[in-house]
Order: C-alpha cells, then sequence, then structure tokens
C-alpha cells in the first residue's frame, strides 16, 4: 500500500511492526520498509503521535489486543482504520474500546490482494469515520466504496465473499488430489477450463444455481457416488461431503416441484423459493 501512496505523491508516512526487531524476521520488515519508502519508528506511540490517520494491518487475532494496546495514544483528530481481517464482532468491540477517545473509527475490508492492486485494493468501508476516510483517500487512487455507519458490516461483505474465494482453492485441491492419483489431470482440467470458459461468471452462476434447483436430488446422488470412489483412492472427500450436504438441504425445499420441473430464468427465483420454503 505503501509503494502505491508513494507513487501518488503521500509523503510523510510513519510505520511500525512489531517484528521489525525481531531476530529472524526484522530484517525482512526493514527491507520491506526501504523499498516502500516509508519511516519506521520505535514505537506505536511515535506513529500515532504525528499522523491523523493510521491503517492498522494485524493479525486478526490481534485486532482487539491491538486496538486496546494504542487506546492511550489515540487523539480526538485520529482516523483508525483497522484493515485487519477479524470478525464483524470483533471490530464492534474495537470501536467499543476507541470510542471514548473520540477518534473516529473505519472497519476496511480488503477485496483483493495487496501484493497485485497496493494502495488501489477494492476496499468496503463501515463505521463513523468512512465519510472522512474516503474524502482524505480518494485523491491518492484508492479504489474505496461505503457501506454504512456501522462497524463490521463491510467485514461481514468480506467474509460472505470469503466463502466462495477460499472454499474455491479447498475444492481445487480435492479435485487435483483425485486427478493426480487417477492420472487424469490433464483430461479433467481440459474440460473444466471449457466449461468455465464458455460463459460470463454471471451467466455461470445463474445456470448453475438455476439448474441445481431442480436437479439438486439427482445430483446429491451423483456426489454421494463420487465420495465412495475417492474413500476408495483414499483422498479425503472433505469438500465433497459438504457438497453432498448442500445439495440435500437444497432438494429437501422441494423446489422442483415448486418450478413444476422446469428450470427457472434467474437465481434471484432460486434464493426466493427457498426462503420461502423455509418459512
Amino acid at each position: 500500500m505503501a509503494k502505491g501512496y508513494k507513487a501518488e505523491g503521500l509523503e510523510g508516512i510513519l510505520a511500525y511492526d512489531v517484528m521489525q526487531e525481531h531476530p529472524v524476521y526484522g530484517d525482512l520488515v526493514k527491507e520491506r520498509v526501504q523499498n516502500s519508502g516509508v519511516t519506521l519508528v520505535p514505537s506505536p506511540e511515535e506513529v500515532l503521535q504525528n499522523v491523523d490517520v493510521v491503517i492498522v494491518a494485524v493479525p486478526g487475532s490481534k485486532a482487539l489486543e491491538t486496538a486496546k494496546e494504542l487506546r492511550p495514544f489515540l487523539k480526538k483528530e485520529t482516523l483508525y482504520v483497522d484493515v485487519s481481517a477479524s470478525s464483524p464482532e470483533i471490530k464492534r468491540n474495537i470501536w467499543e474500546e476507541i470510542k471514548e477517545t473520540g477518534a473516529s473509527f473505519v472497519d476496511g475490508a480488503m477485496l483483493g490482494p495487496l501484493t497485485v492492486y497496493q494502495h488501489k485494493v477494492p476496499t468496503l468501508l463501515s463505521g463513523n469515520g468512512s465519510d472522512k476516510f474516503l474524502e482524505l483517500m480518494l485523491p491518492y487512487g484508492m479504489d474505496l466504496e461505503k457501506v454504512s455507519d456501522i462497524p463490521g458490516e463491510a467485514t461481514g461483505i468480506k467474509f460472505v465473499r470469503s466463502i466462495f474465494m477460499k472454499g474455491l482453492p479447498a475444492l481445487l485441491v480435492e479435485v487435483l488430489e483425485a486427478a493426480s492419483i487417477m492420472k487424469v489431470d490433464h483430461l479433467v482440467l481440459k474440460s473444466l477450463a471449457t466449461t468455465m470458459n464458455a460463459c460470463t461468471f454471471e451467466q455461470t452462476l445463474n445456470r448453475l444455481v438455476t439448474g441445481s434447483a431442480v436437479h439438486a436430488e439427482r445430483r446429491a446422488h451423483e456426489i454421494k457416488d463420487v465420495i465412495a470412489m475417492l474413500e476408495s483412492i483414499n483422498v479425503q472427500a472433505t469438500m465433497s461431503k459438504a457438497t453432498y450436504e448442500r445439495l440435500t438441504w437444497l432438494a429437501s425445499k422441494k423446489l422442483k416441484e415448486k418450478f413444476g420441473g422446469k428450470t427457472p430464468k434467474e437465481w434471484q427465483e432460486v434464493v426466493k423459493a427457498w426462503e420461502q420454503a423455509g418459512n
């Protein structure tokens, strides 16, 4: 992010990293700092004394702990932007922790890899500091979109997205393990590529969801046989078992009867139908 900011002409960027004096990783931190052109300082207090906007990028498990440590140094003018991958609940807890200082808070949910996008990574914002952050940072080329003034709502959207973005690699690993053991990886990947490249993402999403609404029971039966095959070649069928459970759930909504055996046109019809079935 700092590399991108510097390229846009933003100066005076300070950084603190808890690992900067680590015997193993300290040199790597300092190398990255040097490459990004920011100034490394010896304490988080020094950062907060000299900046109006602080972007807190820590592991999600450390986000609330970090907020508690930084709280004594926050000023009324401070804009506290947490971009960690912590839960919506943790984001709300961070706000509760710091709000008495008078600082403003932004829940920043980054929706892409920083190595690719740098500071232009698409980012959703929520919290009472969102408007201020937009005003300050849009001139530097950031791709920002406000969701609401409620902390945690931006991260909630990211987490729903993560079901796909984290689930897809896990699914592909299962596919590749089975295909490699059976020595058919080239044929499987060729077939998958033909299918996935034939349409846009939106068209593929619509086709898969609407088709499954009518054919969930048949597809669940097929994937049950897939699980048996995977177990026979000693492949852990984690994703396939989850697929069976979800297709069985979908079949239980009786959507085939609802749509008279005809595939609906839009995925929205399927969602509405299973919601009505659930009620």
